[in-house]
């Protein structure tokens, strides 16, 4: 019975074949808790099926939603790969949707570039302080990180949105809820006609290319998987793992960033009066599943991040 136990729950051989486990099981119980409610499982799971592929809309709205979680996901792979659990994407990405709809309203040339620039570097700020207050404080990622998220919320949604950064009461003395209007030049362009489908999608999938490359085949990917691995080693071999650990949050932060500026460039076109999005959250589950990994690898360790969840 322990052999078996042991080998029910040891690591998958290829974390791919996890992750279709791990999504068949959730769709297995669900199928499950439906019939045994009474329910007709079999037509849910078919609405379930059209939503999200049933035509050009559901499938726009699938790859907006995709592009989304792709950044948030990639965002809590890439702490785990330096060794912290970051649970802040959430406000990280309301930092960099603001920073989007602030940035998207100049009519400069390039807006659009400008616009997911500068969401990264807020989201990216906001994922350095963690990162910062982990290495100079001791501070636990995982209270900064949720704290954070408190903070960015009430401050951007509690003030800065209904206050300062609001829209300007038209010529009727109606309040518009959020910010101004961005730019037409920084909406990102739709590439599907008649759909939601927009250039966020194959810009994610860029992004989380690159993002492989700079893991897996970059020196600095390398010393950031180390310091995960192991940080008193890294420092050891002579890593500045302080350092690479705040580069990390940095990163973790810019990409949940830009995830908010897909928001608003892609479909709000403002930062709206209410706007919970819960992406970042939803990220978690995605990375997880992903077993914390930008990148497969099909050797040694199997995860692609090590021990990332020792201790820092």
């Amino acid at each position: 019975m322990p052999d078996l136990r042991a080998r029910l729950f040891a690591p998958a051989r290829d974390p791919s074949w996890g992750a279709a486990a791990a999504l068949f099981a959730a769709l297995l119980i669900s199928f499950v808790a439906m019939a045994a409610t009474g329910r007709d499982a079999v037509a849910g799971f078919g609405h379930l099926l059209s939503g999200g592929f049933g035509g050009p809309g559901p499938l726009g709205e699938t790859a907006l939603k995709t592009s989304i979680l792709i950044l948030t996901g990639l965002s809590v792979a890439v702490a785990l790969m330096v060794g912290l659990f970051n649970i802040g994407a959430e406000g990280q990405l309301l930092w960099g949707a603001l920073a989007a709809a602030m940035v998207g309203r100049l009519d400069v040339p390039g807006v659009l570039l400008l616009s997911l620039l500068g969401a990264a570097l807020a989201g990216g700020a906001w994922g350095l302080i963690a990162g910062w207050l982990k290495v100079q404080r001791g501070v636990h990622e995982v209270i900064s990180t949720i704290l954070l998220n408190w903070i960015a919320i009430h401050l951007i949604q509690g003030w800065l949105v209904p206050g300062p950064l609001a829209a300007a009461a038209s010529g009727a003395q109606i309040s518009v809820a959020g910010t101004e209007a961005i730019q037409r030049a920084a909406w990102l362009p739709r590439l599907w006609p008649g759909t939601r489908l927009d250039l966020g999608f194959p810009l994610a999938i860029s992004i989380a290319v690159a993002v492989w490359f700079l893991i897996a085949r970059t020196r600095r990917g390398f010393e950031w998987r180390a310091v995960g691995a192991g940080h008193d080693a890294a420092l050891a071999a002579g890593i500045p793992a302080g350092r690479r650990v705040c580069e990390g949050m940095a990163l973790s932060g810019a990409l949940a960033g830009i995830g908010g500026a897909l928001l608003i460039l892609g479909t709000e076109h403002r930062y709206p009066g209410v706007f919970r999005p819960g992406y970042g959250f939803d990220g978690i589950a995605v990375a997880l599943v992903g077993s914390g990994s930008a990148w497969r690898q099909h050797s040694g360790n199997r995860s692609g991040h090590g021990d990332a969840r020792t201790s820092y």
